[in-house]
């Protein structure tokens, strides 16, 4: 569960890029000397003290008209209006500017929660600058080094008790599942059939769901949650800031949900853009049902529900565990069996399986089919322990975790299955060598 976003803003060459890749962990804004090299907003996923959250990287802001300014000052915008929590990043090296006192006027009025954070504090002697930054009336600086990686635990700390955890969506007590798929899949018109109302508008123009719309609601003495969400398009080929926006919102509803129902377009077939949004809901290892849309428009015969299958697990080999439920939401055809297949899958998420039982089948799993050798070595497992639901989590102790071949993981995670279903939820083996 994602608790919170935040947005990292500031006029440029700060440091935000810089900062950006350190609280996440890897490189994945451009840094370079030269100003402004941020135009766009640039998505990461941070966890903290076993807390995660979303980050936003924004290009620079600043009072002088540059190239690209009005473009940033969207981008900007929208990640401010996005974020839960603001940080604002300023630089040591260069002390309070007009562009910082322009900055910092407009997220007080923007009513998020800020923190101000002074980059390039590479030593102590840059601490007596410090003080200068209480101008901005943001409170108290923070002072962090994004090369050298100070403060930034300080940084993050302050951004974990920043969050209010009490607004999360977080529906406890009810099941809840996601719409994901790309534009113009039927992703509203199944919303509106499984609701049997109008609760969310329905266009043959792509991406009319900007957001992502929550509707709580009671099915056969069962709650339920449906999380509507705009149509995701890949990454490379979102041109709209509009449309940027609305993939962070599908993807945070992706994270707040149980189950994920991944729409096909039946009159239009497979794509490329398909197998892309399916990987969002696999990374993210929730519960997949695969539901093949617009099966009213589609020329059929006795064979043809056989023959769509095989080509659907020709084509998604990496979600051979998801049920596949073919549906006219249009028409409200088969709309019924979504239901079962929702309370399955969920109910599988949440499995626990006794420890000496799961013992007991991947011991056999092992006399049936021994571990291959490799240099001379065979693989012997020792112990296995399930150690989270949702996905269900297994960690196997080994002699050496070096021997533990993919094949053989997978070999393990089918007699799983045979033994314990886990329909529709991916399962995941970790091997720790044991001590």
């Amino acid at each position: 569960m994602y608790i919170g976003t935040v947005a990292i803003v500031g006029r440029p060459n700060v440091g935000k890029s810089t900062v950006f890749n350190r609280m996440v962990g890897e490189r994945i804004s451009i840094v370079d000397d030269v100003a402004g090299v941020t135009r766009d907003r640039i998505y990461g996923k941070c966890e903290w003290l076993t807390k995660k959250f979303n980050l936003i990287d924004t290009g620079g802001l600043q009072i002088a008209d540059q190239p690209f300014q009005v473009e940033i000052q969207v981008q900007v915008d929208i990640a401010i209006e996005e974020a839960d929590t603001i940080v604002m990043l300023c630089n040591i090296r260069d002390g309070v500017t007009s562009d910082d006192l322009y900055i910092s006027s407009i997220l007080k009025k923007a009513h998020k929660k800020v923190l101000l954070a002074v980059n390039k504090v590479d030593d102590i002697s840059f601490y007596d600058g410090i003080y200068e930054f209480y101008q901005l009336g943001l409170g108290d600086p923070i002072a962090i080094s994004g090369v050298q990686g100070i403060g930034i635990g300080d940084l993050m700390d302050k951004i974990l008790e920043s969050f209010d955890e009490k607004k999360i969506n977080s529906y406890e007590s009810m099941i809840s599942f996601a719409v994901i798929g790309r534009p113009n899949v039927g992703k509203s018109s199944l919303v509106n059939a499984i609701l049997n109302q109008q609760r969310v508008i329905v266009s043959n123009i792509e991406g009319t769901t900007r957001d992502a719309i929550d509707t709580p609601f009671i099915r056969d003495g069962k709650s339920y949650v449906v999380i509507d969400t705009a149509g995701i398009r890949k990454k490379g080929k979102i041109y709209e800031n509009i449309e940027k926006y609305a993939l962070l919102r599908s993807m945070r509803a992706i994270d707040r949900c149980n189950v994920v129902l991944f729409v096909l377009d039946g009159s239009t077939g497979i794509t490329e853009q398909d197998k892309h949004v399916a990987g969002y809901a696999k990374e993210a290892g929730k519960g997949i049902i695969i539901v093949y849309n617009k099966w009213d428009l589609v020329e059929k015969d006795q064979t043809t529900m056989d023959k769509i299958t095989k080509e659907i697990r020709k084509q998604f080999t990496y979600l051979d565990y998801a049920p596949i439920v073919f549906v006219s939401a249009m028409n409200k055809q088969r709309i019924q069996t979504i239901f079962p297949l929702i309370d399955e899958v969920y109910d599988y998420s949440q499995q626990r399986i006794p420890t000496a039982l799961l013992n007991e089948v991947v011991s056999d799993a092992q006399i049936t089919t021994p571990p291959p050798t490799h240099n001379g070595k065979r693989l012997k497992i020792n112990f296995v322990s399930q150690v989270a639901v949702a996905p269900p989590t297994f960690v196997v102790f080994v002699n050496d975790e070096e021997l533990m071949h993919f094949s053989y993981s997978r070999y393990l995670e089918n007699k799983l299955r045979d033994s314990f279903g886990f329909t529709g939820n991916p399962i995941k083996i970790i091997a720790r060598r044991k001590n």
